[in-house]
């Protein structure tokens, strides 16, 4: 099945479990569930060997925050964006336990890699503290809403620059301008 099709399946499926099709829920998470665990994986860093927040819990626990929300999935790219927030919600409260745990020390690191499909390395932009990229996020986001959405999209998401144009209904040269200047700012901001 080719992008096109896979997207209608998907977005066939959304609709029919907001019509309260219980199987076409399960459909939906055997459709999805490679792309989700992709994405845990890059944002968790699949080379890191003492992390304790693996991607299937990253992804399950993603999953199950949005089990019995009250949310309309317009799409596939919609529900790749909320999966992306969860995700990230995820990884915050993770963060925030491991440091209460460890009282300061063992800070869950993350890249912004995603962030530019330009090229960019891991090696280019270095590691963050996933609670500094929070905080960052949350103050790009009181600057530039749509640049902090469009960032958390293509990082947590994974999502395309042709997803997240149409999630936040912009032309997809406009989305290329905001994680540009996303990724400036934040790295400014965490450097």
């Amino acid at each position: 099945m080719g992008e096109k099709g896979s997207s209608d399946h998907i977005t066939r499926l959304l609709n029919a479990w907001r019509a309260g099709d219980l199987q076409a829920r399960e459909s939906l998470f055997d459709a999805v569930y490679a792309v989700l665990r992709d994405m845990a994986v890059s944002r968790l860093g699949g080379d890191r060997q003492d992390v304790t927040l693996r991607p299937t819990s990253l992804v399950h626990e993603a999953l199950l925050r949005m089990l019995g929300r009250d949310v309309s999935y317009t799409d596939r790219a919609h529900f790749f964006a909320l999966v992306a927030l969860k995700m990230r919600a995820v990884l915050v409260d993770y963060a925030r336990a491991s440091l209460a745990a460890k009282r300061g020390g063992g800070a869950v690191n993350v890249t912004l890699s995603h962030v530019d499909a330009g090229g960019v390395h891991r090696e280019d932009i270095g590691d963050y503290d996933v609670l500094a990229l929070h905080q960052a996020l949350e103050r790009l986001s009181e600057h530039d809403r749509r640049a902090g959405r469009a960032v958390e999209m293509a990082y947590f998401g994974g999502m395309s620059h042709e997803e997240i144009a149409t999630v936040l209904d912009v032309s997809v040269p406009t989305v290329d301008r905001d994680l540009r200047f996303a990724r400036a700012w934040l790295n400014r901001q965490l450097a």
